[in-house]
């Protein structure tokens, strides 16, 4: 097999890198290519949209962010009103899911009010984009979560962890081989060190054998257990909404450009890089916080009325704007589509009210 042209500013700089110390872990290549401050793919472009490489659910249709909006209101309604409050995002894209969810809720009594914006994104194109969306109301950017203030807090990641680095690792008997990116006759190559024990691995020596992979994300532990902490402390929700299942198993590291995928390798800092997200880790890191059941992308917009809503905006459509709108519901919520590949979780404080839409799983689960 070929090794891809990786001919980018970004390749050849990593190239001199791997030659002078080494090959690099999945990871560093990711973080690398997605926020290098000169040729990272997020620091230096608007990824969204048709023009970009993919479309996320805000961007296909208001319908998904008034649900959310809805669902953070109603929850913010179930645990007291509480204010001030912090309602925030984690990788807000274009500030389009925000703008959506503020506009969906503004007939709720108190809830703008109390509540004080908090977008968590590095990007400075990105955050250019999202005070534009958002103007007027006052936005406050962090780089990372960590600074996000100590309060009720009202959270939403839409595609955001699937973005985090990765690290593969394949089981070779009581012992893992790492996938690393190294260097080949100039070109970048992937390869496998030796196998070594991986402590962080040892929960999973049950549910695995030889010749297994398994993807692990080193920043979302830490990220979770932030946001976790604020909720368990004073309150609130997380709403996580990304592709991927309870468990990793499996290689899902792919490279999207021009909404096709491309070679993970092929061009670095050109190309957006995810990974499937590991759900259950994420409610391992949130404990003590309860977390619902996995549920599918489709089914959660439906218990919160996403047809009613479609129906009542089609009342007004007709023609290509009306076929946009059927399409837009479908790619939303049917199995075929977004509807199963995406997942939803919610976490919030032991004994809580119930979250909409979404079925509490049990202590012990």
């Amino acid at each position: 097999m070929s090794l891809p042209d990786a001919s980018t500013p970004l390749a050849d700089l990593l190239i001199r890198r791997i030659a002078k110390t080494g090959p690099i872990t999945l990871s560093d290549y990711m973080g690398e290519c997605l926020m290098h401050p000169e040729y990272g793919y997020y620091a230096t472009r608007d990824p969204f949209g048709q023009a970009g490489d993919f479309i996320t659910a805000p961007e296909i249709s208001q319908m998904f962010g008034e649900m959310l909006g809805l669902f953070m209101a109603q929850v913010w309604i179930d645990q007291g009103r509480p204010a001030p409050f912090t309602l925030a995002e984690l990788g807000p894209g274009r500030g389009t899911l925000m703008a959506d969810m503020l506009r969906a809720t503004k007939g709720v009594p108190g809830f703008h009010s109390a509540l004080e914006l908090h977008l968590v994104e590095a990007s400075p194109v990105l955050r250019n984009a999202q005070a534009e969306r958002l103007a007027p109301l006052a936005v406050i950017h962090h780089d990372v979560v960590q600074t996000l203030p100590d309060q009720p807090l009202f959270l939403v990641a839409n595609e955001f962890f699937d973005a985090l680095p990765i690290r593969q690792f394949i089981r070779e008997g009581d012992m893992w081989r790492e996938h690393q990116v190294g260097e080949t006759d100039g070109k970048l190559s992937m390869g496998l060190t030796a196998p070594l024990p991986q402590p962080l691995l040892d929960h999973r020596s049950d549910d695995t054998r030889d010749g297994d992979l398994v993807e692990v994300c080193p920043a979302l532990g830490p990220i979770t257990e932030e946001f976790a902490t604020r909720i368990n402390t004073h309150g609130g929700v997380a709403l996580i909404i990304d592709y991927g299942d309870w468990r990793s198993l499996g290689d899902t590291f792919q490279a999207l450009s021009a909404h096709k995928k491309t070679d993970p390798l092929a061009s670095p800092g050109l190309a957006d890089l995810t990974a499937h997200v590991d759900f259950e880790r994420i409610a391992h890191f949130a404990a003590p916080l309860a977390h619902s059941l996995l549920t599918p992308q489709g089914v959660f917009l439906e218990r919160l009325g996403i047809t009613n809503r479609a129906q009542t905006l089609a009342k007004n459509m007709r023609g290509d704007t009306l076929d946009e709108h059927i399409s837009a519901h479908r790619r939303l919520t049917h199995p075929d589509e977004m509807g199963t590949l995406f997942k939803v979780v919610g976490l919030t404080r032991p004994g809580a009210s119930g979250l909409p839409g979404l079925e509490m799983a049990r202590p012990d689960a």
